[in-house]
């Protein structure tokens, strides 16, 4: 493992710029500055943004609050993909503006549905036995 690298064997730096894409859009978005009826309505958590290694690509994953709307606002972000990418640009200093992609983030749904699994009466039942 080299020094500079996490014990998943990701770069410090990739992790760290991915967090500061993420607040740069967080932010654009909290504040309304993307003029687009669908964003004005509803308000997006921007829970992850993936790095590519050479920090050209951005993969953001996006919740609509209580997942309404989902697709509708998926389609929103990605009409609005350009403006957003500038705005990100000018707020984290690079040498590329990364090119973003926005993602549903289906992490929620996932561990709802694990939840959901492990209270049903039999898998209960069988848990309790392993006490």
């Amino acid at each position: 493992m080299r020094r500079n690298e996490t014990p998943e064997g990701k770069s410090v730096r990739v992790l760290r710029v991915g967090e500061q894409v993420r607040h740069a859009l967080a932010d654009i978005l909290m504040r309304g500055d993307v003029h687009d009826d669908v964003l004005a309505k509803h308000s997006v958590s921007v829970t992850e943004v993936r790095m590519s290694p050479d920090l050209r690509h951005a993969t953001a994953f996006v919740k609509p609050l209580l997942g309404a709307d989902e697709a509708v606002v998926l389609k929103a972000l990605r009409t609005n993909t350009a403006y957003l990418q500038s705005e990100v640009a000018r707020r984290v200093n690079t040498k590329y503006a990364a090119k973003l992609k926005f993602l549903a983030d289906e992490s929620f749904d996932e561990g709802s549905h694990i939840d959901a699994v492990l209270r049903r009466p039999e898998i209960a039942r069988d848990l309790e036995q392993d006490d």
